[in-house]
């Protein structure tokens, strides 16, 4: 039988599996801390093993840690499977229900705006931009660095994902790396956690009583909503004064549509996918950036080899100058690849099949939330050798790892058709910032490395990453 049918046999239900205790009525739903929830399920994986389930109000969750089986599902998208109902249903009320949690009919014009606007061609057009911008951040740390301040990386990183996504999706660069309030992206800063705790939340208590932390992020939202309209407004005065054949960017190629007749896409449409990439672009890219400097610094032999690489291709420049010299950063890359295995920032991804289905024995009736938790099958020795070593160079001469080396299951930026649109902008960026950073500056961590706590903020983020800079001499 196939792995992944329609099913016609019965042997397991979901009832039979193992599950940790819970308590009546509310099941598994107190012990599900929103902030510590991928460490919790990867725990779990290893007490009672895979698949389990847990039991969350009545609602069944199956948890599983088989990579090749959430490759098939990923593939099957949005056909057969689709993400969790709670997600879309979060996200439509907070106005940002759009490439990321669009199903059906409604998700695929989206992706080929997105996947068109985020292509290599197009990012290769846009590398002036990205170089200012990298500039614009060297130029701020080492302002940071001559004063011997210790910078939370992880917001500085922030700013600037926020000002390369904005100008490259957009056209607008919101300069948030030469401002210190007042930015856009400390509204942003609270999305994330709260989707994480109402998505997990057995009951949608925001909808009757208003907490003082679901308040702030109203008062977030209400300038978020205003910064995205009035870009698109400028967007619009912009294609009215200066019409151009060809879209310029993503914002003026989706009012584009927006505007053609007979269509369907709507103004809160556009707005919706405005803030999803702001949200995306924002923090997925910083965290990695963030968790890999954190092996970098950490690591004081590694952080010399990547000093003297950076030297070594950028000569005399301080920000790698044009985009064929990127290809000689494959190392730096590395890094951030390895450091995602051991630290993922997408660490849970959720399945819901949109028919009966057979996964090996197991039957899953439609509308039951699958849970696939990605860092067990990145640590399995079946998949990576001494898997629980820092090591770039697996990325880079995989034939010379001394044993298995499996890169289906590292799935950091998914898989399927929905595999995630920014890959290629996230790798570009991982190649300007650490190369520009490790060329420039020395890298300290100034607390004890053990003090540094994973949280699963929607993304799984460290708590806080303090480095200190020091000008490489």
């Amino acid at each position: 039988m196939n792995t992944l049918t329609t099913a016609t046999a019965r042997t397991r239900r979901i009832a039979d599996l193992p599950h940790p205790k819970g308590l009546p009525l509310i099941g598994n739903a107190h012990q599900l801390k929103p902030d510590r929830l991928h460490l919790i399920l990867e725990r779990w994986a290893q007490e009672l093993g895979v698949p389990y389930r847990l039991q969350i109000c009545g609602r069944p969750v199956v948890v599983t840690t088989d990579a090749e089986l959430a490759q098939r599902m990923a593939r099957e998208r949005p056909h057969r499977y689709r993400r969790m109902r709670q997600l879309e249903s979060v996200l439509e009320e907070i106005g940002c229900n759009g490439l990321f949690s669009a199903e059906g009919v409604a998700w695929e014009p989206n992706r080929r705006l997105v996947m068109q606007a985020l292509s290599m061609p197009h990012i290769k057009a846009f590398f002036p931009t990205l170089n200012a911008i990298t500039g614009r951040l060297r130029v701020r740390l080492a302002r940071a660095a001559s004063e011997g301040r210790t910078l939370d990386m992880t917001q500085e990183l922030k700013r600037y994902t926020v000002d390369v996504t904005s100008a490259l999706a957009f056209g607008e660069d919101p300069h948030t790396l030469e401002q210190e309030r007042g930015v856009i992206q400390e509204h942003l800063a609270l999305i994330m956690p709260m989707l994480m705790r109402r998505i997990n939340a057995p009951f949608p208590y925001w909808r009757y009583v208003r907490l003082p932390q679901d308040r702030q992020v109203d008062r977030a939202l209400v300038e978020i909503h205003r910064y995205v309209r009035r870009m698109m407004q400028r967007a619009r005065e912009h294609m009215r004064d200066d019409p151009r054949e060809t879209p310029r960017h993503l914002l003026e190629a989706m009012l584009t549509m927006c505007d053609a007749p007979g269509s369907s896409v709507t103004e809160d449409q556009v707005a919706a996918n405005v803030l999803t990439l702001l949200l995306a672009g924002e923090d997925t890219t910083a965290n990695a950036l963030s968790w890999a400097l954190f092996y970098v610094a950490t690591d004081r032999a590694l952080q010399q080899r990547l000093a003297r690489h950076a030297r070594r291709v950028l000569g005399e420049s301080a920000v790698c100058p044009d985009f064929e010299w990127l290809k000689h950063f494959d190392l730096f890359e590395a890094v951030c690849t390895e450091a995602g295995r051991l630290r993922p920032v997408a660490s849970i991804s959720s399945f819901e099949p949109l028919e009966d289905v057979q996964l090996d024995n197991l039957f899953v009736p439609a509308g039951t939330t699958i849970f696939f938790v990605h860092r067990p099958a990145m640590l399995d020795p079946r998949h990576f050798a001494n898997p629980e070593r820092f090591d770039p160079d697996r990325w880079l001469h995989p034939r010379d790892a001394g044993g298995p080396h499996e890169p289906r299951a590292c799935m950091l930026f998914g898989a399927g058709p929905r595999v995630c649109p920014g890959r290629y902008l996230a790798g570009v960026e991982m190649r300007l910032v650490l190369s520009m950073l490790l060329a420039g500056f020395e890298v300290e961590l100034t607390v004890d490395p053990a003090s540094i706590e994973e949280v699963t903020a929607f993304a799984m983020v460290p708590n806080v990453m303090p480095l200190r800079l020091r000008p490489r001499a």
